[in-house]
């Protein structure tokens, strides 16, 4: 597994990340094997939220173990500073840890969600106080949307937040005003030695109306092999990207870590992927 540096927090993290979004509504069994799978795999850094179900449960009994050799970040969605706190705290002691390497404010994908967080007596008071208190180690941001990556942008204008996780894939590369947008939070992150990670690497649409929704994932996914190397290969290929979450299913994490290790040159990966016409942005119609 490569690893990369996340930004000025200096941690060499895998490209892969473990997107704990995939353990909300699983077995502690199943949880444990997918776990498992990862560390085999050689992922050591973990991404999960407080909203994920009951994901911070399911990580909490592996902490014991493991806490002293991975990465682990969690989010809060809440907007305003107490209840903020109170869904950090309430993190911890779900992981079973006194204290995270990242703490991101989650869903921030626009700019009405960031005044929320960042004003007065919003989430980002909250986020400082556990840093300043030992609680969390770093401060982030992360968001989906068509305007996430300007709204992320703002973000660091307003505080020099750690990292930021946001969209990229290559059908919102297409769309030039998104790619401008990108581009820019590029430039603004490398300015301020933040970690950059990326997020729907692996989507493919938003699930079709009348359609059973097959995978725990809010979006459609890919589920071939062929098409989630050429995804993650194309990604991964930005090199300014520190890593990317692997999706929200237990099913695909065997998938992603075969394309990590299997990367296929970027040109080819995007055109395996233009030749599928229902390929398209998720967030068309987002779910929430």
């Amino acid at each position: 597994m490569e690893m990369r540096r996340l930004g000025r927090l200096g941690h060499q993290s895998s490209v892969l990340i473990y997107g704990a979004a995939a353990l909300s509504d699983v077995t502690q069994d199943v949880a444990d094997a997918s776990v498992q799978e990862a560390l085999d795999g050689g992922i050591n850094h973990f991404d999960v939220a407080a909203s994920y179900g009951d994901a911070e449960l399911r990580l909490g009994p592996w902490m014991p173990q493991i806490r002293d050799r991975i990465f682990l970040a969690t989010k809060t969605g809440q907007r305003d500073r107490e209840s903020a706190w109170r869904e950090i705290n309430a993190s911890l002691e779900r992981l079973q840890t006194d204290t995270v390497d990242l703490l991101q404010l989650h869903a921030i994908g626009d700019l009405a969600e960031l005044d929320l967080a960042t004003g007065p007596d919003g989430a980002l008071e909250a986020a400082v106080r556990a840093m300043d208190e030992g609680l969390v180690g770093a401060v982030g941001v992360t968001g989906h949307g068509s305007e996430a990556a300007q709204t992320h942008l703002e973000a660091l204008r307003r505080y020099p937040f750690a990292t930021v996780l946001t969209p990229l894939n290559p059908v919102l590369w297409r769309d030039d005003t998104y790619r401008a947008a990108y581009e820019a939070l590029v430039e603004e992150t490398r300015r301020q030695d933040a970690g950059l990670m990326t997020i729907k690497t692996v989507s493919r649409r938003n699930w079709p109306q009348d359609t059973e929704q097959s995978y725990a994932t809010w979006y459609e996914p890919y589920d071939d092999q062929a098409r989630i190397t050429a995804a993650v290969s194309w990604v991964l290929a930005h090199e300014e990207v520190s890593g990317i979450p692997t999706a929200g299913d237990v099913r695909l994490l065997g998938m992603l870590l075969a394309a990590e290790r299997d990367r296929i040159d970027p040109a080819e990966a995007e055109r395996q992927l233009a030749g599928d016409d229902a390929y398209s942005s998720p967030f068309i119609a987002m779910p929430f």
